[in-house]
This record gives C-alpha cells, structure tokens and sequence, in this order.
C-alpha cells in the first residue's frame, strides 16, 4: 500500500521535457531521441545559456575585474611562497661549516665577542679568520691555536664543558644528576596494568 502511495507521488512530480530549461533536439531527432530512450522525459542537462549562465563566460570586460585582496596573504612585498608554505614548513638542520667554526674560535659570536676585537678589526679578523677555515679547515686551527682557543671556550664557559640533555646540578646535594622521575600517587591504572604515570 504505501509503495503504491509512493509511486502516485513520484509520478506526480515527473515535469514535462518541454518544460525544462535545457537545450533540447526537435523535429524527428527529437521523436527519435524519445523512442530510443529508456525515460523520454529525462533531459540532456544542458542549460539554456541565454537564460542561465547570464553572464555568459566571457562577457564581462577582464579590465574592469576587481581582484580582491587578502592581506597579509596576499601582500607580494616580503612575502614569499615559501615563508607561508604550512605543508612544507618542516624543521630543517641547523649546520656550522668549519670556516664559521673557526671564525666562531677565533673572533667569538655576537653573544660574547671578543673584547679586543671589536669594531673595524673585529671585521677584519672576522673575514680572515673565515678564509683561514676555507683553506685549512678545522684541524690546521687546532694545531696552530688550539690551546688558547680552548682556554677561551672554557673561560666564558665558567671552566665547564657542556652538558648532555637532562643533566643538572642539584643544588641540595651539590652534585650532578639527571632529572629523575617520581610516580606519582594517584595511578590512572590498575597495579595489575602494566602501565605507569609519572610527574
């Protein structure tokens, strides 16, 4: 009963072929088309373009077209592709060369430069000091100031070498120690679960 019900309704909504807006044959292609087609009334979907596609492609004058503008994303002044890229905004290495390290060795960094070398001779030393690491490279600055460039890492170093991720000095005991880990009272699992919280 209700698939009849359903049917009378379809039925009543299927709308004539010449009443749709679409470009469609006449004559005998049309009697044609009907009689080789599985629903008549079924259209071949191409719209009447004088009276759906208004404006035509086309039509409008490209001079008079606004672009609308998105800012800061579509600002061109310092604004690369690749500094808004967010699918390749991956962290990438951070490499010294030998010439900077012995620059660095030599002249110091803009952090703690050195105080004799400052100005006009910090520039100089700095350029000479990245060509001696272009042609000898690291190990011919160790051999020839090897020892003084050491004394002068481990003086603004405070004497200390550097340390490995997670160590630190404990200052109750005075001692060098790595983080350590406490459990924590409240478990979110059972003591039979294998599976521990930390703090």
């Amino acid at each position: 009963m209700a698939s009849k019900a359903v049917a009378k309704a379809a039925a009543g909504t299927v709308q004539k072929i010449s009443t749709k807006y679409t470009v469609q044959s006449t004559g005998l292609w049309e009697k044609l088309r009907a009689s080789l087609a599985l629903d008549a009334n079924r259209s071949n979907g191409v719209p009447l373009n004088p009276y759906n596609r208004y404006p035509a492609p086309g039509q409008n004058d490209p001079l008079k077209y606004d672009d609308p503008v998105t800012l800061p994303a579509g600002d061109l002044a310092d604004n690369p592709y690749w500094k808004r890229d967010a699918r390749r905004n991956y962290p990438r290495l951070s490499v010294v060369s030998q010439a900077e390290q012995v620059a660095l060795l030599t002249v110091g960094s803009a952090a703690a430069p050195r105080v004799e070398l400052i100005g006009e001779e910090g520039s100089k030393a700095l350029v000479a000091a990245q060509e001696q690491g272009k042609q000898g490279g690291l190990a011919n600055y160790m051999e020839s100031a090897g020892v003084e460039a050491a004394k002068r890492v481990l003086e603004a170093t405070g004497g200390l070498p550097p340390l490995p991720s997670g160590t630190s000095m404990s200052n109750a005991e005075g001692k060098w120690d790595v983080h350590k880990y406490k459990l924590e009272e409240d478990q979110s699992y059972g003591e039979d679960y294998p599976c521990r919280t930390f703090a």
